[in-house]
């Protein structure tokens, strides 16, 4: 059975001091681990090491702009995903990050519960854990809520899955 990891790794790539901080307070009063990035070149180093379970990015960084280091990341095949966090906010810049291959974008200022649940959001549809569990002969899939033992059917109402 595969272990999960119990707390989560995010990189925020930020460079203006006070939202760094903010952010950084953010994620970790939630739980997660937080490493920081102050230029987009940096970021890009930092998020091409795939051991990060989201990426917040601004697009306003000195070195490398967020979308260039959106765009890189995504050709180097980074699948982290990413969630752009910039004052950025007119229709085209939306559509340039989300193209760049962010999977969501929000505007400074933003509300905390919006981003929180934003970015658990996003790793809800980025989880890559499997759709079954084997305990011995049972195997449980949550993907068509099917269940069996050695092989064999086990018939459950949605109540007992």
């Amino acid at each position: 059975m595969k272990r999960m990891k119990s707390t989560l790794e995010i990189l925020i790539i930020e460079d203006e001091e006070s939202v760094a901080r903010f952010l950084m307070r953010a994620v970790t009063e939630v739980g997660y681990n937080a490493t920081c990035a102050r230029d987009g070149q940096r970021g890009l180093e930092l998020g091409g090491d795939k051991k990060f379970d989201a990426i917040l990015l601004d697009v306003m960084l000195p070195a490398l702009d967020g979308f260039t280091v959106c765009r890189r990341l995504r050709s180097r095949g980074i699948e982290t995903p990413i969630l752009m966090v910039t004052a950025r906010d007119t229709t085209e810049d939306k559509i340039e990050g989300l193209d760049a291959g962010a999977d969501d974008y929000i505007v400074k200022p933003f509300v905390f519960e919006e981003l929180m649940a934003r970015l658990r959001a996003m790793l809800r549809r980025h989880n890559n854990s499997p759709s079954t569990l084997t305990v011995g002969d049972l195997v449980l899939d949550s993907g068509t809520r099917s269940a069996s033992r050695g092989g064999q059917k086990i018939e459950l109402s949605t109540t007992e899955y």
